[in-house]
């Protein structure tokens, strides 16, 4: 006489429930595959936004600097464009009145001259030299501006 402990009801049932678990751990690693694949796509995709965020924020940053530096050019420019056209207007001022002095000399040195003197030669020669001087002081002032 041979009983088991187990009856025989029992028996079939553990067989039963055998098969299934089996399949059932092969649809989760499946299961779990998907889940991953999906993971990490969406990882992917979320770095790509991320990138592309920094990326358009660099980007606005760098032209944002770039700005600032080319406006703080510009001033310097303006600034030394206005100090170099005083300057220039100061030496024309004193170049005027140099003009109008060899002028006031040369209208006396003509009355006063002599025919055995002739000084007025070097006095227009200076003159024409002043002028040219002016001339060149205007040209570079138009330049300028």
């Amino acid at each position: 006489m041979n009983t088991s402990v187990e009856p025989a009801a029992a028996q079939p049932a553990n067989r039963a429930q055998a098969k299934p678990r089996g399949g059932a751990t092969a649809k989760t690693y499946v299961l779990l595959l998907l889940v991953w694949a999906a993971l990490v796509a969406s990882g992917m995709w979320g770095a790509k936004l991320y990138t592309d965020h920094l990326r358009a924020q660099i980007a606005a940053d760098i032209a944002r600097q770039t700005e600032a530096q080319l406006a703080a050019v510009k001033a310097q420019y303006e600034a030394e464009l206005a100090q170099l056209k005083e300057s220039i207007g100061a030496d024309m001022t004193q170049m005027q009145t140099k003009i109008d002095s060899v002028g006031e000399l040369l209208a006396f040195t003509k009355d006063s001259a002599n025919e055995k003197t002739d000084n007025s030669n070097q006095l227009y020669t200076q003159l024409a030299e002043v002028k040219k001087q002016l001339d060149e002081l205007k040209k570079d002032l138009d330049a300028l501006q």
